[in-house]
């Protein structure tokens, strides 16, 4: 005779009995088979390849709608499976512990087979895997499952050794936002990874574009500013390159720390300069300032200063030997290039967003800041009382009224000391449902590109299965390139299932968990919840997930990450490919993502432990 739930010592505990709790799990299954049978039209329509998977969803639909809190703490009490690893297999789970239960209660039950279900559950997932985001770098250690992608900078296009290191430290996807550079810098990018390795490519379509419009630039100023400690004394002075050539117009954040500025000057300045002499100048403040020259090359020379400098492109530099007063030569600047325009907003102030494109403008005493918007459907859509956030949810705002060609927000988030709006930032709607559709003309054009180029295409914002299905009448019959979906918006998680199972009609899929603009839609504190819930339904449909947005962020940009960012980086595993954004130091990052991702492929694979072997265990216990 099973031993029953009378013997447990957790009895005046617990608020169900095993019984219940059995009968609870077997009207989940008569509820999962019900859902399956409602369902019917949307799994048939499934990829052979995702039939399972498919009806697994399904099944974990059904699994997740209940509260099962009590059921759990109920079987756990009996050492029973709290059925937190069902996602890839729910039936035979379920199963399982019911069988498990009813013979712990005297009675008999079938053979459930989960080993059999856990071990072909796996087996799809690693070939909707494989099949998306190519082999992977696995070894017989397991080290290796899960893919690294790297998003491209602009310089990818004329520097193949760049895109080689990026395979050498470990990409296995390159990433080509659609939304910057051309197709000639496309082409560029593939035939260098062509020459480098086996890494595949995705092409992110860039969808709708809701972004600020452009803002009234500010001065051309270049600003010289030594590293200092924190009592103030110059630990590195500032560098200036004065160049004959072009001068590359690189964003700031692509320009590594300590890199020297550049400007250009004239040919006859920089053949006269000799190493120690000096360049004065009187900078934009009316300082008077000197400069040592510190290196001499043919057609450049650089310069530095211990103080700071403002240099505009009227400002005279005069070349002269140290202890003279007589310039051999001078010289204005060029490729100085005009300061970004921005908004400076804080709580409580009033910001008109315009549908015309002009430039924006501060406030003035007659009216507010005024700024554009780049989708002409948010004036339609957009509803007083709506929140509208502005650049990666750093200005957060409340629609006041709404017009045809303007809509009037009071900013209601923003830091105390305000927050600086500029041009080609991103806007979030969440509580606006836009009537834009996913795949915008450009995104078709920039497809018909990829058609016989990418390995995949990323969609963008897409909202309802019928985005999905947009892009895959697009692609026809094609085998390739799949389909990565990217959840971004409040609207596509909510109606995650429907797309899942609308994705799963294409052969090789994927999704991409977009954890910037979620955050901004749902709510930072909402982040780690959401995230969690979409590699749950994605591991029930045996579908591969990429974890996205600011990985090793720091160190990509700076040189020198973050403990938490690293943290960060190390949840990562539970996905099947993680993905980093560019910036100088990318190269040194996917080395360190690899790293990391290896030691901890040892410990997890997806949510569950693996138990491998600790070594601060084995020494204490060697002690003994």
């Amino acid at each position: 005779m099973g031993r029953t739930e009378q013997h447990t010592p957790r009895d005046s505990q617990r608020s169900m009995s095993l019984a219940e709790a059995i009968t609870s799990l077997e009207s989940l299954v008569a509820r999962a088979r019900a859902l399956e049978v409602r369902w019917a039209p949307m799994l048939e329509r499934v990829a052979p390849e995702h039939r399972a998977g498919a009806a697994n969803l399904v099944h974990y639909v059904a699994f997740r709608e209940r509260d099962l809190r009590r059921e759990q703490d109920t079987l756990a009490a009996f050492g029973l499976s709290s059925l937190g690893r069902a996602e890839g297999h729910v039936l035979p789970t379920l199963r399982a512990v019911i069988e498990a239960g009813r013979r712990l209660l005297g009675g008999d039950a079938p053979a459930h087979g989960l080993a059999d279900a856990v071990e072909a559950s796996r087996r799809i997932l690693s070939t909707n895997v494989a099949r998306a985001l190519g082999p992977g770098r696995g070894d017989v250690a397991g080290a290796g499952r899960v893919r690294i992608m790297v998003t491209m900078p602009s310089e990818a296009a004329t520097e193949p050794a760049l895109i080689r290191e990026l395979v050498q430290a470990g990409m296995d996807v390159m990433r080509i936002n659609c939304a910057h550079d051309d197709e000639r810098a496309w082409g560029a990018m593939m035939a260098h990874l062509s020459q480098a390795g086996v890494a595949l490519t995705l092409m992110d379509l860039g969808g709708p574009k809701l972004r600020t419009g452009p803002i009234e630039p500010g001065p051309m100023v270049l600003r010289l500013t030594p590293a200092r400690d924190a009592l103030g004394r110059v630990v590195t002075p500032a560098r200036l390159r004065l160049v004959t050539g072009e001068v590359p117009t690189l964003a700031p954040a692509d320009v590594a720390e300590g890199t020297p500025m550049v400007a250009r000057a004239a040919e006859a300045f920089v053949c006269e300069a000799r190493l120690g002499d000096v360049v004065r100048l009187r900078d934009a403040r009316g300082s008077v300032r000197t400069l040592r020259v510190t290196r001499v090359d043919q057609a450049e020379i650089e310069i530095e200063s211990r103080r700071t400098v403002y240099l505009t492109p009227s400002i005279v530099l005069s070349l002269m030997a140290a202890r003279t007063t007589a310039p051999r030569a001078t010289t204005t600047l060029s490729g100085i290039v005009a300061r970004p325009g921005g908004l400076l907003l804080r709580a409580g102030d009033l910001l008109d967003v315009m549908r015309s494109l002009e430039p924006g403008l501060p406030a003035s005493t007659a009216r507010p800041a005024r700024i554009g918007c780049t989708l002409p459907e948010l004036f339609t859509c957009v509803k007083p009382g709506q929140p509208i956030w502005f650049d990666d949810g750093k200005v957060g705002t409340e629609v006041v009224t709404v017009g045809p060609e303007a809509v009037r927000v009071r900013v209601t988030h923003a830091p105390p000391e305000g927050a600086v709006l500029r041009a080609d930032k991103g806007i979030n709607v969440p509580e606006t449902v836009l009537t834009t559709p996913a795949l915008t003309e450009k995104d078709r054009r920039d497809l018909s590109f990829a058609l016989d180029r990418a390995d995949l295409v990323g969609l963008s914002f897409a909202r309802t299965g019928a985005d999905i299905e947009a892009l895959q009448d697009a692609l026809g019959a094609r085998e390739r390139p799949g389909i990565v979906l990217k959840v971004e918006t409040v609207q596509a998680f909510e109606n995650l299932p429907e797309l899942l199972l609308t994705l799963m009609r294409t052969p090789t899929v994927g999704v991409m968990i977009a954890r910037g603009d979620l955050a901004v839609e749902m709510g930072y504190e909402r982040l780690a919840e959401v995230q969690e819930e979409i590699l749950w339904m994605c591991e029930a449909a045996r579908l591969p997930v990429i974890w996205a947005t600011q990985v090793l962020e720091r160190l990509a940009k700076k040189g020198q990450p973050t403990r938490a960012e690293v943290t960060d980086a190390a949840m990562g595993v539970r996905a099947d490919a993680v993905m980093l954004n560019k910036g100088p130091y990318i190269v040194q990052a996917v080395r360190t993502l690899r790293d990391i991702l290896n030691r901890m492929e040892a410990h997890q694979r997806k949510k569950t432990p693996t138990l491998r072997a600790l070594s601060i265990a084995r020494r204490f216990a060697g002690r003994a």
